[in-house]
């Protein structure tokens, strides 16, 4: 019998485990983040909220965490599913253009998600 290669072995215990990601569907989405608040991470270290309303509305309203002093989002606007994603148009932030996401869920309560333009980040869901 051969001795197993210990490299080898060695090599794939020290690999990093890599959380693979799962795109949110339309039920899942209703699931996971329809009826709850939704917390952005931004560029600047904090985390802007989102509420998501079951009757349609989603508004930023309410101290941005890390950022409360600074900065109190206030909009709202409409949020809709349309092929799997996540769409939303608010009266006055983005000019009220609407805007669609892909959402991935990478982890318990985290997701990632890629906007119709590319951009891309991460946010965390309120339970």
């Amino acid at each position: 019998m051969k001795a197993p290669n210990f490299a080898l072995l060695l090599t794939l215990l020290l690999l990093p485990t890599f959380a693979v990601a799962d795109t949110l569907l339309a039920n899942d989405i209703r699931r996971d983040i329809i009826g709850r608040t939704i917390y952005l991470a931004t560029p600047l270290g904090g985390e802007l909220p989102l509420n998501y309303h079951i009757s349609g509305q989603v508004d930023g309203s309410g101290e941005a965490i890390g950022l409360g002093k600074y900065f109190k989002p206030s909009d709202t606007g409409k949020w809709w599913i349309q092929s799997d994603q996540l769409c939303q148009k608010f009266r006055t932030w983005y000019k009220g253009a609407p805007m669609c996401f892909e959402l991935e869920s990478v982890g318990p309560g985290k997701i990632r998600w890629t906007r119709d333009n590319g951009e891309t980040g991460m946010a965390r869901i309120r339970e």
